[in-house]
């Protein structure tokens, strides 16, 4: 199992702590930087910075919310980045949600599952160098070529419904998912095969983004806390939550409850049940549960909160 990084994946990180992140990841000797796409950074300005600041890491590029990014956009800023850092870059993308898609950028969400699955496809002619020649029911690109070199890198696909699974069995380089417990990750990765065997295809590599500390500060447990409230109501996540400890917290999101709220009723020791979190030997027996629950890659969320750039030993 690989361990890979990711940056700009909470709206609660410093933004001045992503690009010294990405360095110390790069320093580390980890593979690849997931640079996320969120309420603070453009993802592609980010990387490109973060790839100028680097010097070997390839690149991952979102989840991009394919109902507001069109696949020839996305195409042609990937391979912008990857020009100007001479590095690989791929792309992650996703359905996102209703408050990004509808109430931040007044996009329609509407059926946002057969658009990424048709976000995949044109994009993939576009990876390979080809024409853009695509008819879909939710997008269409036509007559459209690189200009600069294809970016090189895969094309991951962020799914958790079934729907969306069978869609990155079938168009997918990776699957990724976001915060999942090993016997959740289990779950998934079974999904994934079966809907892969359904195809006659190879599954793909499947990720998680996983939160991440080792012999966490006070702040750092606080950051990994916070970044656990936007999921409460999350439809999927509330059996995890619950197994937890927190159902009462998941019943208060279920209710409406405000963010300060709900950070204020999620236990302190909760950080230690989900994620990486915790002393070494703690960490690393969660390592390998996820890794025997049939992850391929294992993204670090890192907590940076006491300790500028996740560099702390």
């Amino acid at each position: 199992m690989e361990l890979t990084v990711v940056i700009a994946s909470r709206p609660d990180v410093p933004p001045e702590e992503e690009l010294r992140t990405a360095v110390v990841a790069d320093r580390l000797g980890y593979r690849d930087l997931w640079v996320g796409e969120g309420w603070v950074w453009d993802a592609f300005a980010l990387a490109t910075a973060a790839g100028l600041a680097t010097e070997q890491i390839a690149l991952t590029v979102g989840p991009i919310p394919v109902s507001v990014r069109d696949p020839a956009s996305i195409a042609r800023a990937a391979a912008s980045t990857a020009a100007l850092v001479g590095r690989p870059v791929g792309v992650a993308l996703g359905t996102s949600s209703v408050r990004v898609v509808e109430r931040m950028h007044g996009r329609s969400r509407r059926r946002a599952v057969t658009t990424m699955a048709e976000s995949a496809q044109a994009l993939r002619a576009l990876f390979g160098g080809g024409v853009a020649d695509y008819s879909g029911e939710m997008v269409s690109s036509h007559g459209y070529r690189l200009r600069l070199d294809p970016p090189g890198g895969p094309i991951t696909l962020a799914a958790f419904g079934d729907r969306a699974i069978a869609v990155a069995a079938e168009h997918a380089d990776r699957m990724v998912l976001d915060l999942v417990s090993p016997e959740l990750a289990a779950g998934y990765r079974a999904k994934l095969d079966a809907a892969a065997a359904r195809l006659g295809r190879k599954a793909p590599r499947l990720a998680a983004w996983i939160p991440a500390a080792v012999d966490p500060t006070p702040d750092a447990r606080a950051q990994v806390l916070q970044s656990l409230v936007g999921y409460l109501e999350v439809a999927g996540y509330g059996e995890m939550f619950v197994d937890a400890g927190l159902g009462a917290a998941v019943e208060m999101a279920h209710a409406g409850a405000g963010r300060d709220e709900l950070l204020a009723a999620i236990p302190a020791e909760a950080a230690d049940r989900i994620g990486l979190v915790g002393d070494l030997a703690t960490v690393r027996d969660r390592l390998a549960a996820y890794a025997a629950a049939g992850l391929d890659e294992v993204v670090l969320v890192p907590a940076t909160a006491g300790d500028p750039g996740a560099s702390a030993p």
